[in-house]
């Protein structure tokens, strides 16, 4: 789950961190007395999105006057952000951050994520902060300190005095340094949190550390824990299948290709999506009924795929373990029912109760492809959907 740089921030603040004073508006009506409720004589007004680059796309704007800052956050609502993590649609402004500037002496670099070959949280810290930081890992990569911390012992003096002379800090910046880094690994650690990005981490023209952005995202299954975190949700900034899905217990993510896919089992998944790669496709999304789906969540699964509009043909791909072959065919079959199939569809079951799945699917009455085997399936999707074009 995702929460806005404002929520972040608030986040980060409860365990210590050292962020600007800011306001978050939810309406234009609200932008004045957020402007008069901070002290100037510079305000930063920044749209929220949840996307990255908003500064190279007019989300973030400096303003030298309160009239400017009210008038700025105004007009930001409503506005279409298009950067290079929203695609081409863009992501339209619902909610604005009104923050204090301050006097800027250095931009830099510094997140926190689970390092999933080690199994551990690792800090990654450059002196390259701001917004270039993509360029930066992929043309200079040796200019990321990366300090991998492990969890019996915690993010230590010595973890934060590597990082912070990695960066050049000196002075009030390394004193900062050091109760910094090991908040911002409690902050991982107490919200169970997969995510947290600071750039830029400024040092300001006192010389001290401040967390002038901050973007933070979390793992969904622990939430139950959290349910502070979970309030936290903007519904406005997820994808409505995603929304739909989830509350079906459905696992499922929106692709840019032209196939859907429904398998049960996530490596499966992305082995099917493989596949139709391989093939010369592309998948239009991610789903995984799970091992115990029911006919009814299959049913709304199909239903999903099929409402997006760029999906051309749909391949079902399901091995039947604890899930039953004849569940899968019971719910295509009341999907197609209930909607229509315009699309080719092909299907491959193999494992529990496959006879009878294939029976149904074979007396429905719908023009359903059966294929063999995987490679099978896949050819014969991608072959099925550019004979369609």
């Amino acid at each position: 789950m995702n929460i806005h740089e404002y929520q972040a921030k608030g986040v980060l603040a409860g365990y210590g961190v050292a962020v600007a004073k800011g306001q978050a508006v939810l309406s234009p009506i609200e932008a004045k007395a957020a402007v008069d409720a901070l002290d100037g004589p510079i305000w930063v007004v920044k749209a929220q999105i949840h996307a990255g680059g908003r500064g190279k796309a007019g989300g973030v704007k400096l303003c030298k006057t309160s009239t400017e800052a009210i008038a700025t956050a105004e007009d930001m609502f409503g506005q279409v952000l298009i950067t290079h993590q929203t695609g081409p649609a863009g992501k339209k402004v619902g909610r604005v951050y009104i923050e204090e500037g301050c006097v800027i002496a250095n931009e830099l670099y510094v997140s926190a994520v689970i390092d999933r070959t080690t199994g551990r949280f690792a800090f990654m810290a450059s002196t390259e902060g701001g917004v270039d930081i993509e360029r930066i890992a992929t043309k200079t990569p040796e200019k990321i300190i990366t300090v991998i911390i492990d969890p019996l012992v915690g993010c230590q003096p010595f973890h934060a005095r590597k990082l912070a002379f990695g960066l050049g800090l000196k002075g009030q910046a390394v004193k900062d340094a050091l109760k910094l880094f090991p908040a911002l690994y409690e902050t991982m650690l107490g919200t169970d949190a997969s995510m947290l990005e600071i750039n830029p981490l400024v040092v300001t023209g006192d010389g001290g550390l401040l967390a002038l952005d901050a973007k933070m995202n979390f793992d969904d299954n622990a939430l139950y824990r959290h349910p502070e975190i979970a309030e936290l949700l903007d519904e406005s900034e997820e994808d409505p299948a995603e929304r739909r899905a989830a509350e079906h217990e459905l696992n499922y993510i929106k692709l840019d290709g032209s196939i859907g896919c429904m398998v049960n089992g996530a490596g499966l998944a992305m082995a099917t999506m493989d596949i139709i790669k391989l093939n010369g496709g592309a998948p239009a999304n991610f789903l995984d009924v799970g091992g115990g789906a029911t006919r009814e969540r299959v049913t709304e699964a199909f239903k999903i795929i099929l409402a997006d509009t760029n999906v051309k043909g749909v391949l079902v791909n399901i091995f039947g373990g604890i899930m039953r072959c004849n569940v899968i065919a019971e719910g295509i079959v009341a999907a197609a029912g209930e909607i229509g199939i315009s699309v080719p569809l092909v299907v491959r079951l193999e494992g529990t109760n496959v006879d009878e799945g294939k029976k149904i699917l074979a007396e429905s009455g719908f023009d359903i492809i059966s294929a063999d085997d995987l490679g099978d399936a896949a050819r014969k999707v991608v072959a099925a959907v550019e004979g369609a074009s």
